[in-house]
């Protein structure tokens, strides 16, 4: 009788994620369970930030949790807005190339990855 219920109880959840994600996927989501709902954007990407003055600096970091376009466009942002930095993520990669016309600290970096709600696995 209790593997039973702990059947029926278990067709339940998976009905319900089945329908969520039909349901979800025939509304023009383009990507399940998006912090924006769904509603971002494969082909946008952030414009190109433009540093003060020359590269002196190019770190490569590996983020760990980027599932969606919005993922990316959020970590890219969230580097952008420190200065003397300029970033440019590739989701498929799960990393970010960041160029510095300043020495910024590695810490910096990562503490900005995190802020947007990501794990820095490296930087070389």
């Amino acid at each position: 009788m209790t593997n039973l219920i702990a059947t029926v109880i278990l067709a339940l959840i998976v009905g319900g994620a089945v329908f969520y994600i039909i349901r979800a996927k025939k509304s023009g989501a383009k990507c399940i369970g998006c912090p924006a709902g769904g509603s971002c954007s494969g082909s946008h990407s952030p414009a190109k930030k433009k540093l003060d003055g020359p590269v002196i600096l190019k770190r490569t970091l590996a983020i760990d949790g980027m599932h969606c376009e919005h993922c990316a466009v959020g970590v890219t942002q969230s580097l952008n807005r420190i200065d003397g930095v300029s970033a440019q993520v590739n989701l498929s990669r799960g990393r970010a190339i960041v160029s510095c016309d300043r020495e910024i600290d590695d810490s910096i970096l990562k503490n900005a990855v995190e802020k947007a709600g990501y794990h820095v696995t490296s930087i070389s």
